[in-house]
């Protein structure tokens, strides 16, 4: 070894050193990665495909943090094939057209496939996802993508049809648990060179504050060893981590999958009726930094779709609700927000008036411009009162406040039933007196 090469073996070795503690205590095997069982396991389809060297092109989908980019490069430790990497956020066509060329040259000459591992692959946009199709389809290159938005909305259909998903899960508190105490045990990658212990409620504490984040975790636990041995302690107790241990950041984007996973799981645990898990979704929400008017937009859609005339104080308490937040701005603006959300998930639920909207907007969308009845038209000139606008038009305050059995449709549509009440709430009355009113209905 010369004296270039000894100083470039010394140089990675200082480099590994001085790395993160996360990218130092990467697994190298896929034994070692925690919290996948359910892809990873003796038996698993994705399992037997790294075994047998035989990974088709697959994307792998996860939040932050759940081994995307390890299990990527244990894949490829695995396999006999070439392995590529590049990065969506720093790489454009003409990065990608290299990698390919790279790719077809190996193929050709040395008879070996390639890995082409796209970090972040959601930030292709279409023309550079449109540039990588063809080299997958022809089998150039073996795609694997890793990215944290759903792949459904992030990649082309094209691309998607031509690579199987397989979704990672957040971490565990019990995998994250172990792969602390991994490290904090391991004195070649890890920090167990500094003779330093956690109290159990401690590490616990740190795998809490790391929202099924191993990267964060681990980020985490590499600041506390480095606070005791400045303090010279060999005992790390909860106390201990107070200020070191950040406020959890929950996983949230405006326009992304865990956005629109909450939204959903608030709107149906309202629609469900329980205040409970509505109260929690919607803090959820807010927690992770949404805006309180899109909470409370949804409130007020949420108090007619779902509730209706079942029980017409919800529109107006929305409404309030809207209105309190305005006035008073956040967080003095949670009581009406609380009261909003659980009055609407225990008021009685109907939505009749949706699906009524829904059916007559379906019959003026079929139907074009029915003429008006000409009992039902405005009749302001003799003229037109010759020519039979508004006759025989029956005034409801003359037949004391209702003209029974009249009907006000066009003729094409008569006996139609768009709105048909619930038992539910204050419908019930409604559904009874409509059913004095109505005229015979008509199929």
């Amino acid at each position: 070894m010369d004296l270039f090469e000894r100083l470039a073996e010394q140089t990675e070795q200082q480099a590994e050193q001085t790395a993160p503690l996360a990218e130092r205590m990467r697994p190298e095997r896929i034994e070692d990665i925690e919290g996948q069982s359910h892809l990873l396991a003796d038996g698993r389809l994705l399992r037997r495909a790294i075994d047998e060297d035989r990974v088709p092109s697959i994307i792998l989908w996860g939040p932050p943090g759940s081994g995307k980019t390890t299990l990527a490069k244990v894949t490829a430790a695995r396999s006999q094939a070439r392995f590529q990497v590049l990065s969506a956020v720093l790489s454009g066509v003409p990065e990608l057209r290299k990698a390919v060329e790279e790719a077809r040259t190996h193929r050709r000459m040395h008879g070996r496939r390639t890995l082409l591992f796209v970090d972040e692959i959601h930030r292709f946009n279409k023309a550079q996802q449109d540039a990588l199709l063809p080299h997958v389809e022809a089998g150039t290159v073996t795609l694997i993508g890793a990215t944290t938005e759903n792949p459904s909305f992030a990649l082309n259909a094209a691309l998607l049809s031509r690579a199987r998903v397989f979704r990672l899960e957040s971490l565990s508190r019990d995998a994250l648990v172990s792969i602390l105490q991994r490290a904090l045990t391991d004195r070649e990658r890890g920090l167990g060179a500094n003779a330093v212990e956690l109290d159990p409620d401690a590490l616990g504490a740190l795998a809490d504050a790391s929202d099924g984040d191993a990267r964060r975790a681990l980020d985490a636990l590499d600041s506390a060893v480095q606070h005791a041995k400045q303090r010279n302690l060999s005992r790390i107790t909860l106390p201990d981590l107070e200020g070191l241990i950040s406020r959890r950041e929950l996983q949230h984007d405006k326009s992304g999958e865990a956005h629109y996973n909450v939204t959903s799981a608030f709107i149906k645990s309202l629609r469900g009726s329980d205040p409970d898990a509505a109260l929690y979704w919607m803090m959820r929400l807010l927690e992770a930094g949404e805006d309180p008017s899109f909470v409370l937009r949804r409130l007020i859609i949420f108090a007619s779709e779902d509730i209706g005339n079942a029980d017409p104080r919800a529109l107006s308490l929305a409404v309030a609700a809207d209105q309190a937040h305005a006035r008073l701005g956040m967080p003095e603006a949670l009581h009406a927000l609380s009261q909003a959300c659980t009055f609407l998930a225990c008021a009685p639920k109907s939505n009749a008036s949706y699906v009524a909207f829904s059916e007559a907007q379906a019959d003026v969308q079929a139907h074009g411009s029915l003429p008006v009845p000409m009992k039902l038209r405005n009749a302001p000139t003799k003229a037109m009162r010759e020519w039979g606008y508004g006759q025989n038009y029956r005034y409801p305050h003359n037949e004391g406040g209702v003209a029974k059995g009249e009907t006000y449709l066009p003729e094409t549509l008569t006996g139609k039933r768009y709105y048909r009440p619930s038992n539910n709430g204050e419908e019930a009355a409604i559904t009874e007196r409509l059913n004095k009113l109505r005229p015979p209905h008509k199929s």
